[in-house]
C-alpha cells in the first residue's frame, strides 16, 4: 500500500448494491493506474484505503463466489 496517493481526480462511483436510503455504503475509484481507492461514501472527505489491482479482484472475485457475501 502507498501513502500520500493524490486522490483529487478521483472518479468516484457506488456499489450497485447500494441505494439511495442513506445506509452504509462504499465507493471505488477506477482510474488511478494501479490503485483502487475505497472509502466511505457518507464521508466524502474522509480518507480513502487504497489497495493493488490484484488485491481487489481477488476481493470482488470471493464476495461474489459467497453468496452469504452479497454476491
Amino acid at each position: 500500500m502507498r501513502t500520500g496517493t493524490e486522490l483529487s481526480n478521483a472518479d468516484w462511483r457506488k456499489s450497485s448494491y447500494s441505494n439511495n436510503d442513506g445506509a452504509d455504503c462504499v465507493e471505488v475509484a477506477d482510474n488511478i493506474p494501479g490503485l483502487i481507492p475505497v472509502r466511505d461514501s457518507k464521508n466524502p472527505g474522509g480518507p480513502a484505503i487504497c489497495v493493488g489491482e490484484a488485491a481487489w479482484a481477488a476481493f470482488v472475485g470471493m464476495v461474489k463466489d459467497r453468496p452469504s457475501l452479497g454476491g
